[in-house]
């Protein structure tokens, strides 16, 4: 079979397959002068090599006042993981909101090329907006999101990141408007 049809077998990006292929990780392949890689039948799934690094789990709440709630979700992912026979490379625990896209701890999951897969509870502990974006990357990447959850979130939640939506974007207007006062009252000083 050629190697898109073997890594859909897999159950990797075609990506992925590529590279166990350059690694000399599956068995029973070689490649044709056009180019196309053949993996014969009897290279089983299982004799690849994955890299087994282990799941990465990030759990978020909006705010400090949550922080019993951001404590039980991470151990409630730590079970759903262990249920799962998953190997956990670390956990990682994040105060913030959904709609603050400068979190800091995220960033530095997704700049980790060594998290391949992350769990998470619910699709809105990573973002509130774009998540088909993060998923569309990591699939592209040869990497994981895993969500448990699929069921719709908390209201308390979801209305603690439209509130702070709208402040961010209050401050931000007001910022503007100090910021042209000050501009003004400096051209005033320079004119006089």
């Amino acid at each position: 079979m050629r190697l898109p049809e073997y890594a859909k077998k897999l159950g990797v990006t075609y990506r992925t397959a590529w590279r166990y292929w350059q690694e000399g990780k599956i068995p029973n392949a070689y490649q044709l002068p056009s180019g196309t890689v053949i993996v014969e039948e009897e290279a089983e799934v299982d004799e690849v090599q994955k890299p087994d690094l282990g799941v990465v789990i990030y759990a978020r709440v909006s705010s400090p006042e949550n922080k019993n709630n951001l404590e039980a979700q991470a151990d409630r992912l730590k079970h759903y993981c262990i249920t799962r026979g998953y190997k956990i490379q670390r956990i990682v625990k994040e105060v913030g909101s959904g709609v603050n896209d400068n979190r800091r701890k995220l960033q530095g999951l997704l700049a980790d090329g060594k998290a391949r897969h992350i769990v998470v509870e619910h699709k809105d502990r990573l973002t509130r907006f774009g998540y088909c974006y993060l998923e569309t990357m990591f699939h592209h990447a040869g990497r994981k999101i895993e969500v448990v959850n699929h069921a719709e979130d908390d209201t308390a939640d979801l209305m603690q990141d439209f509130i702070s939506s709208i402040t961010y974007f209050c401050t931000r207007i007001y910022g503007q408007r100090r910021s042209r006062r000050k501009t003004e009252k400096l051209i005033e000083q320079l004119n006089q």
